[in-house]
Order: C-alpha cells, then sequence, then structure tokens
C-alpha cells in the first residue's frame, strides 16, 4: 500500500493515545469484574486480563512506542534531557515488571517459636505429580516429577489438559471439574461400599475422616472400626436397619447438639451411637453426622456456614488404556498429601496446592511479640518477629522483623505479614526477585528525576506553557466574564423543630423538660469533659471528645437541643433512665423503613429512643434477626442497616450502664488497661489486689455524681471539682504512662469546640461567591479603585482562611500523633487543603482561578462532612504507622488538588465559550487562553504528583508486603488515572485532538477516574483498601444526571468553539 510504514504506526502519537485509552479500560474491566469478591485481583482476572498475553503485548507496544518516540522527537538531545528521562523511566518499569513475572517468585513461611525453618510455600498453586515405573537408568529407578501452574476459578471455563511421556507411555491429566470452599464426601450409590463419616477436632479444626466398613483407621493414635470390632479400638456397629451401637475402650462422654443433653460413655460397654453428637474421648473430640452410607467418593462445595480454607479438583488420569479420577483438596497456601494410585503399569501420585521453595539457609524464631492499644484485646498496635538468620556461609546473626522493617539476605526478602491465634507462631512473606526489584527502582528512580525536570527545565512542556502563560497576561487587558453562582445554604447543626423529632409528644416534651431542668451548668461539665477516658480501640481522649463522638454516632449531631457533648454524657450518667426514651438514635430515610416496622415507628419518624428497640419484658427486637446479619460474607442493604443500628443501640446502652466510661486505670496492667465502674464489677474485683482502690473505683465515680447533683440546687461545685482533680491525678499515678498530657487535652477540647474544617466549608463557599461578584464588576468597572482594592481584600481572606485550614490540620496531627490523611475523612480535608495551595500558586496569574478554587475547596469540605464520613480520631493501624504514609499519602492525596482545579477550570473555559459572541470574542478569547494554559499546567503538576505518589507507593507495599505491585483495585485505578491524565497532556501531539475545548472537556470528564480512584475503590469495589465496600454513597441516577449535565455543556460549547474558535 502506497505510503504504508510500520514504523509511522508503531511510533506514532495515534497508537500512544490508543494505548493509554485501551490500557486503562482493561485495567478498569478487570477491577469491575472483582467487585463482589472477597478480594482483587481474583483468577478470573488474572487469567483474563493482567496475566493475558495481549494484556503483556500492550505493554510491549508501549516499550516500542516510548523507544521510537525518542528518536522520532529527538529526545536524546541536550535540551530534551527531562522528556527522555521519563520515557526510559518507563521503558526500565515494563522491563522490570516482566523480569518479576517470569523470574521472581513469593510466598509465606510460618515458624512456632524455637522452631527453624528453611521452606516456604509459594504463592502459585500447582498440581504436582510424581510418576513411577520400571524405568531404570544404570540400575537407578527413574522418577518423573512436573509441576504445572493453574489458576483456577468458578466463574472461568477451567481448562487443563497435559500428557507426559514415561518411559515411551503416555500419561494424561485431564481437569474434570474445579470447586471452590470444597470438601471430599460420599455421594450415595447402592453400587458403592459403605462409609461412615467422622468429624473430628484434635487440634481445634474440624476434619472429616471416613471409616470404611470391614477396615481399622486410627484418627489421632486411636483405633476405629467399622463392623469388624477388635481389641483396643472404638468398635461402631451398623446393622442392616441402620441402628448403631458403639463400644469403647475408653471412658468419655457426649454431647447431643440438638437437646444440649449430655451422657456418659461407659468404658466397654455396648451403647446406641447418638449422631450428630459430640463425643470426648480423652483429648480426642468427634460427631458423627449421619449414619453410614453406601456410594463413591467426590468432591463436593461445603456448606455456607462451614468457610473453607481448601478448593477442590477433579482430576482423570489416563494411561495404556486405564482411566482412573483423583479427588484433591488443596489450594493456594496448602501442603496436601499426596494421593497415591497404581494406573496403567505406573505408580501415579498427585497433590493439589502450593509448592514447597527451599532456602539456602535457614530461620529460627526465638520470639514473637505482639502490642496492642492500651487497654485492648485484638487492636494491635505492631507485632514482631525476633529471629536467627542461620547460614554456614555467610554467618550467623540476629534480626527483628516487623511491619515496615524487613529481612534481607541473600536475596531473599522476609515480611511480617501475620501470626497465629495463640500468639506463639509468626507467618512472613517471602519474596525473591532480586533483578526485577532492581530494574523496577532504577526506573523509579529515573521517573522521580524526569518528573520533577519536567517542571523546572526551560525546555519542557510545563517551561514553555509558563512563557506562553506570562505572554498571555502582557496581552491580556481585561478580565475574563465570569457566570455567576447560585448561592448555597448550611445546614444547620442542631436538632429543630422539624428535623424528624416528634416534638408534640408529651411524653418527649416532658423528658426533655426534666434533661433540661437538670442539666449542669457548662462552668462545671467543661471542668469534667477535661477528665481523660480510654475508648473501645484504646485510644486516650478527654471526655469531650468521648460524649461527641457518642453523640455523632447516635444522632449524627454533637448537640442535642442546644446542650453540648459534656453536658449530655454527664446527664447519662446521671438519669441513664430517663435518656432510655429520649429519641435520639438516627434512622436513615428509607434505607431504616424496615426497622421502623418492626420497632412500630412511623415511616417520617427520624430518632427514635433506645425503649423503642426493647418489648415490655425487656427483650430485644432486633435479635432475631442479627445473627444472620453479622454471619453473612457479604450482607446486603437490609442487614448493613440492622448491624449499623445494633451498634448504635449497643453503644447508648452501655453508655447508660457505664461500662463505656473507662477512667480508672488498672494498676500494673502490662497493657494499660483502663476500666469502667461496671467493668470492675462484673470482671475485675479479683484481679484488682488493692482493695482500698477497688473501693475507690465502686464507689468514687458514684459519689461524685450525688455531689454534681447537690451543687445543682447551691451552685457550688467546688466539692464536684475537688473530686474530679482527685480522678485526675489517680490517673496520672497509675495510669501515666498513657495519660495525654494538659497540653494536649486542651488543644483536643479547642479543636473539638471551634471545630473549624466544618465552619471553613461555608466560609469558603461565601468568600468564593462574593468574589465571583467583585470580578464581574470589575470586568465592566475596570477603573474604579475601590473595586480593585476589594478584589486584594479577598485575596487576602482567602489566604487567611487558607492559614486557617493549615493550623487546623497541624492541630489535628499533633493529637492524633500521626500524619491528618490515613483515612476518608482526613484524607478529604488534606485534598481540600491541597486545591487551595495549588489554586493559590496558580492564582497569583488569575483571580479567577482563586476564586474557582475557593468553591471548588468549599464542595470537597461539603463532602467530608456527609454523614458517611466519620470525623472522629483514630488509632493507626500497624501498617499505616511509617515514614511511608507521610509521603506516599501525601503526594498522592495532594494530587487531588491540581486534578480538581484542572475540573473547575475546564468547567469554566467551556462556559465561557457558551457566552462568546461576534462582541466578546476577543476578550474572553484571552480569557480563555489563560486558563487553559492555566489548566494544562495543573494538571501536568497533578499527574507529575500522582505518578510520583503510586510509584512510592509500590515502594511501601515491597517495604511492607514484598511485592511493590499487585493488581489491588486502588493502585490499579490510581494508574488507571495516569494513563487518563498522560492521555490528555499528550492531546496537543494527536491530530484531530488538538485544541482548547478538547483538553478542557478531558479535565473535566478525566477527573471521573479521581473520583473512582477515591471513593469508587473504597465503597464499590473489593480489594485492600476498601474499607467500606458496598455502601453506595452516589446512586445511579445522581451518575447519569452528571454525565448528561456534562454531554449538555459540551455540545453547546462546541457549537461556540467551532463558530468563533476552532481553526
Amino acid at each position: 500500500m502506497k505510503g504504508f510504514s510500520l514504523s509511522k504506526i508503531l511510533f506514532s502519537t495515534r497508537l500512544t493515545a490508543v494505548l493509554f485509552i485501551v490500557f486503562a479500560a482493561a485495567m478498569a474491566a478487570g477491577t469491575f469484574l472483582d467487585a463482589n469478591e472477597e478480594t482483587s485481583p481474583t483468577a478470573l482476572t488474572r487469567t483474563m486480563i493482567y496475566n493475558a498475553w495481549w494484556f503483556e503485548a500492550i505493554m510491549v507496544f508501549f516499550v516500542i512506542n516510548f523507544l521510537g518516540n525518542i528518536f522520532r522527537y529527538r529526545l536524546h538531545k541536550k535540551e530534551n534531557w527531562a522528556t527522555l528521562t521519563l520515557h526510559l523511566a518507563f521503558i526500565f518499569i515494563f522491563i522490570g515488571a516482566f523480569v518479576t513475572r517470569y523470574i521472581g517468585y513469593e510466598g509465606m513461611m510460618s515458624i512456632r517459636e524455637g522452631a527453624t525453618e528453611n521452606e516456604f510455600l509459594s504463592q502459585e498453586t500447582y498440581i504436582s505429580a510424581y510418576i513411577d515405573g520400571d524405568y531404570r537408568i544404570d540400575g537407578v529407578p527413574q522418577r518423573k516429577a512436573p509441576n504445572y501452574k493453574v489458576d483456577f476459578s468458578e466463574r472461568l471455563d477451567n481448562h487443563f489438559r497435559v500428557t507426559e511421556v514415561y518411559d515411551q507411555q503416555e500419561v494424561t491429566f485431564e481437569l474434570e471439574k474445579f470447586v471452590s470452599n470444597a470438601e471430599e464426601d460420599v455421594i450415595y450409590d447402592p453400587e458403592g461400599e459403605a462409609y461412615l463419616k467422622i468429624v473430628e477436632a484434635g487440634d481445634g479444626q474440624p476434619h472429616n475422616h471416613f471409616l470404611k466398613a470391614g477396615e481399622t483407621q486410627s484418627i489421632h493414635n486411636v483405633l476405629f472400626t467399622l463392623n469388624q470390632p477388635i481389641d483396643g479400638a472404638i468398635n461402631i456397629v451398623s446393622n442392616s436397619e441402620g441402628q448403631m451401637t458403639i463400644e469403647s475402650p475408653f471412658e468419655g462422654s457426649y454431647l447431643t447438639m440438638a437437646t444440649m443433653q449430655d451422657g456418659i460413655l461407659v468404658k466397654d460397654s455396648l451403647q446406641p451411637l447418638q449422631l450428630r453428637s459430640r463425643y470426648v474421648v480423652g483429648n480426642l473430640q468427634f460427631v458423627i453426622p449421619k449414619p453410614v452410607i453406601t456410594g463413591y467418593f467426590d468432591v463436593l462445595k461445603k456448606s455456607k456456614l462451614l468457610k473453607g480454607d481448601e478448593d477442590g479438583i477433579v482430576l482423570k488420569v489416563t494411561s495404556n488404556g486405564e482411566s482412573k479420577r483423583f479427588n484433591l483438596l488443596g489450594g493456594k497456601g496448602t501442603y496436601n498429601a499426596f494421593k497415591q494410585e497404581q494406573l496403567g503399569g505406573l505408580d501415579i501420585a498427585l497433590r493439589y496446592g502450593s509448592k514447597v521453595h527451599t532456602l539456602p539457609f535457614s530461620v529460627k524464631l526465638n520470639d514473637f511479640e505482639a502490642e496492642r492499644y492500651p487497654g485492648t484485646e485484638n487492636s494491635f498496635s505492631s507485632f514482631s518477629s525476633k529471629v536467627t538468620v542461620i547460614d554456614n556461609e555467610k554467618g550467623d546473626y540476629n534480626y527483628k522483623i516487623f511491619m515496615n522493617h524487613i529481612l534481607d539476605h541473600r536475596g531473599y526478602r522476609f515480611f511480617q505479614s501475620s501470626f497465629d491465634p495463640d500468639e506463639q507462631g509468626t507467618i512472613l512473606s517471602v519474596n525473591h526477585d532480586l533483578y526485577g526489584t532492581w530494574i523496577t527502582y532504577i526506573g523509579y528512580m529515573l521517573l522521580y528525576f524526569g518528573l520533577m525536570a519536567i517542571l523546572f527545565s526551560k525546555y519542557s512542556r510545563f517551561g514553555s506553557l509558563k512563557q506562553q502563560l506570562d505572554k498571555v497576561k502582557f496581552k491580556k487587558q481585561t478580565l475574563l466574564i465570569v457566570f455567576g453562582l447560585c448561592s448555597s445554604f448550611i445546614v444547620g447543626q442542631n436538632h429543630t423543630a422539624d428535623d424528624g423529632h416528634n416534638h408534640k409528644e408529651p411524653t418527649k416534651a416532658s423528658i426533655d423538660s426534666v434533661i433540661k431542668a437538670n442539666i449542669i451548668p457548662k462552668t462545671h461539665t467543661d471542668k469534667f469533659g477535661t477528665l481523660v477516658v480510654q475508648d473501645m480501640n484504646g485510644r486516650m481522649m478527654p471526655a469531650n471528645t468521648f460524649g461527641s463522638e457518642i453523640l455523632r454516632k447516635l444522632s449524627k449531631y454533637d448537640t442535642y437541643e442546644g446542650m453540648d457533648a459534656n453536658q449530655i454524657l454527664l446527664s447519662m450518667q446521671q438519669m441513664p433512665l430517663y435518656w432510655y426514651t429520649v429519641p435520639v438514635i438516627y434512622l436513615k430515610p428509607k434505607k431504616g423503613d424496615s426497622i421502623r416496622r418492626l420497632i412500630g415507628v412511623d415511616k417520617s419518624i427520624k430518632y427514635v429512643a433506645l425503649s423503642d428497640f426493647l418489648r415490655n419484658d425487656g427483650s430485644y427486637i432486633l435479635e432475631p434477626y442479627l445473627e444472620d446479619a453479622y454471619k453473612a460474607q457479604v450482607p446486603n442493604a437490609f442487614q448493613k442497616e440492622f448491624k449499623d443500628i445494633d451498634q448504635k443501640v449497643n453503644l447508648l446502652y452501655n453508655t447508660l450502664g457505664g461500662r463505656n466510661l473507662r477512667i480508672f486505670p488498672v494498676p500494673d496492667d502490662e497493657n494499660n488497661k483502663w476500666i469502667s465502674v461496671a467493668d470492675y464489677q462484673e470482671s475485675y474485683k479479683t484481679q484488682i489486689n488493692d482493695s482500698l482502690y477497688g473501693t475507690f473505683i465502686e464507689n468514687s465515680f458514684k459519689y461524685y455524681l450525688s455531689e454534681v447533683y447537690h451543687s445543682k440546687s447551691s451552685g457550688d461545685y467546688s466539692s464536684p471539682e475537688s473530686l474530679l482533680d482527685g480522678f485526675k491525678r489517680t490517673q496520672h499515678k497509675l495510669g501515666g504512662d498513657v495519660m495525654l498530657s494538659k497540653e494536649k487535652i486542651e488543644a483536643e477540647i479547642w479543636y473539638n469546640k471551634y471545630d473549624v474544617f466544618k465552619k471553613l466549608f461555608s466560609w469558603f463557599l461565601y468568600v468564593g461567591f462574593f468574589f465571583f461578584v467583585i470580578l464581574i464588576l470589575q470586568i465592566f468597572n475596570s477603573g474604579s479603585r475601590w473595586i480593585s482594592f476589594t478584589v486584594i481584600g479577598f485575596r487576602a481572606l482567602i489566604f487567611g482562611l487558607f492559614v486557617i485550614h493549615t493550623a487546623g490540620l497541624i492541630l489535628r496531627w499533633y493529637i492524633s500523633g500521626h500524619a491528618p490523611w490515613s483515612d476518608a475523612y482526613e484524607s478529604m480535608i488534606y485534598v481540600a487543603w491541597a486545591t487551595m495551595f495549588f489554586g493559590l500558586a496558580f492564582g497569583r496569574k488569575s483571580d479567577l482561578t482563586i476564586a474557582s478554587t475557593a468553591f471548588v475547596t468549599a464542595m470537597i469540605l461539603m463532602v467530608a462532612h456527609w454523614n458517611w464520613m466519620d470525623p472522629a480520631i483514630a488509632n493507626l493501624q500497624p501498617v499505616l504507622n511509617s515514614y511511608w504514609l507521610m509521603i506516599h499519602v501525601a503526594v498522592i492525596v495532594a494530587s487531588y488538588g491540581p486534578f480538581a482545579l484542572g475540573m473547575i477550570l475546564g468547567v469554566v473555559c467551556l462556559l465561557l465559550m457558551i457566552f462568546t459572541n461576534s462582541k466578546n470574542k476577543q476578550r474572553v478569547d484571552l480569557n480563555i487562553k489563560e486558563l487553559t494554559i492555566i489548566n494544562e499546567m495543573a494538571l501536568t503538576v497533578g499527574l507529575v504528583m500522582l505518578t510520583i505518589g503510586n510509584f512510592l507507593g509500590g515502594m511501601w507495599a515491597n517495604e511492607s508486603w514484598g511485592r511493590y505491585w499487585g493488581w489491588d483495585p486502588k493502585e490499579t485505578w490510581a494508574l488507571i488515572s495516569i494513563m487518563v491524565y498522560a492521555f490528555v497532556i499528550h492531546l496537543r501531539l494527536v491530530p484531530g485532538l488538538r485544541g482548547r475545548f478538547a483538553l478542557n472537556l478531558s479535565a473535566i470528564i478525566a477527573f471521573g477516574s479521581i473520583l473512582m480512584t477515591y471513593f469508587g475503590v473504597n465503597f464499590y469495589l473489593s480489594g485492600l483498601h476498601s474499607y467500606a465496600s458496598g455502601d453506595q454513597i452516589m446512586s445511579v441516577k445522581f451518575i447519569g444526571i452528571t454525565c448528561c449535565l456534562i454531554f449538555v455543556l459540551a455540545f453547546f460549547a462546541f457549537r461556540k468553539y467551532k463558530l468563533y474558535y476552532k481553526k
């Protein structure tokens, strides 16, 4: 074909754009295919996408395209060194990924304390075979031992068929079926043999054993027989009518599950066998669930109630005209015994599970340590393994492995992954990928260097944009014409007359009047709020914070009827019975209707009382529905709502009962546990040896409450205040290791009182709106001095709000002790800060940019304070307790700021195109040019930060878990966003997609990938970062309306763009 050139296609920018989109679309499809699974990626997405040949081919084409563009665009010239570095970086990263995929391997190693191990189980799953026969070489019997890596899934049409040759004899292995969560059991067949199923739990885990009629079997060194009694065995006999007897040489007992009736297993006595009863004979526990059954073995799916850790396969093996079926249980992380059969004159042994890797050295576990947050049982602050590396070649040495602190020895890297339930053993993740890691890290280093260089090199695109912006600024005669923004409103924080409470109901009115009549003045409750409390998760906090969190979790507000958290918390302790009838528990509209029907309240009621959930006899109305809700692995919306309300009910119930007010340190407790009066009375009377302190715990708080009551009438609170001082002295004396300082208590109370982030939403909104109004006036009154001064004033005001925002983040950091971007709420307020920061940075050349950014910041802060985000300060998870949190999360989340700025500037530019006419074209054109340049600069900065942050996360993952990339939806969607914005940045190089309209529209659409990365992964998909998977925060209807609005905006903007601007 004339003019056809393969190099033109492979090195074209069109192919680059196509690769960006196809690569992103493939990854997005993978995350959605795993949306309802327990984790991601799964066997389905690994097979169909991530490990598929066509997916790897995309990366090969990327490498070819990058190499070609290096020469096509002369990137090897010295002025293009920054761009060259970027292209080389991605080439190294792709090559490193291939090396890791095909050379590296990883797995898990379990070690008990005092034990030494030099083997670990592979991450991948294999079908392993031994083929033995009469074939010999030099008199030595030969064995063929193939291993086949497999990745089966019930969602796949699994295909596995291989043929091996042993001494010129073919052996064929063919998969017949795969079953997840499987077990082997007997299927009824009158032509089969008789078996009795025995389920034993010698090590605390159930194991199935099948006793064949006429045979003897040893189960944990105890002999069992079926229909063939022998001395010294537990003999079970079944007659033709199905009646069964048991005779044991040992004493024992049994408990019938259904009736809870117990009995004695008499030694050497023939007794009727009790089915579905737990027999205990010495250390052996077993259950016989059903009578003897005649049939054959097959692999079946376990009951949903029995969560298993094994999958199952049925393999058909054929050789020399003979076939047999092997039922194999196993899967990832298992290493079961081989199953062996004779077939066609050969001995065939098969196993399904992980493969064993052998280390060239050994690791001994000396001690495992698990540290908990103060006062908690299962909330771990860290865990570590003290090991000794035993290496005859390199020498022995001791080492401590803990989260984010790895052992690296001879190319093997060991990471603290988990531990045994009894805390007497450790589970280490092992990775061997020396070459892949180094090649990838070289790519990362080049990437970081190149990305930073393009921001500062005068020859880069970013440097060119800065020069263009200066030229536009110089030419610009008037400010751009802006559109008005509809004013918003602020939602009140206190309950009002029409908030859903039944204010007209006499009972509530009378209860409220009693509570208000007995409420304690703030002058004293503010001092009560400084008392330190230890919450359920071990966090130490002032009672002021504790009360605020309780109210917020119950009612979504931190006040009630004008009374603050300190007053409410103290009132709950003084008058718990009254609070049983106060409607303070919030029910969601529509989602809570099923609960409303159960407790008998109208659908219009938003708030209900604790007493509404109790029957007259005191029984709990929701109890029959909770077992299924809590057992469900993937609870539906109905079950989620029941769990949510049950937690609120229990929170209020325990608070009114005094169980949650943990203000008394337990002396000499190794975990620094604090307890409440109720805890002492129920569990700690015998544990606290100091009887005087025990009496103090049991009576002092009651006495304090009585003194508060008496002081109410006299107005003199000196006695209860002295008691509060006594509580604090006790806390310092016995709980000093975890006691908060006076400065930190005051800082947290100040933080709670002013709640700056919630107030900043309205402040940014109002200031941004009026700034737009002033800018409009300035356009038509460019010579007005007072408007110019007002613009300067608004700039200063927005900068002042930014300073307050910054101070709030610093204060939260000080209070929590960790960087304030470790959960959903914190990351949102940090994104808002980053958005305003970049708005001010780029706004030095555009006042409209500052006004737009203030509006976006207000919207982000509004989202942060929606009801599904909890603003409470929480303890940090062990894996997040790392300097990587400050680097990776800070950079990647901050990148959302420039992208948000690019989105709003894109909207403004399209609106300006719509408002363009022949009279204002020249003036508007300059404004669009200015904002488009700023937009591209913002997107470039965002892309630099997102790319650096994402690959820093890969390095963090490699330091914590042993792999720098695992296709988790969070990291995958971050990479998708990189691909999407790289496509947007490269639009100027793609024929047919160049121009300001395409760039600004793409900036709006591309922001959807950021929303998916942040919200979608957390709330819709499955994976390590999906902490609220299944919770819907945006309806399909809302998404559809948004897409329609963007389409309408683009349609009308393009008409004007085509008319006035398209060349």
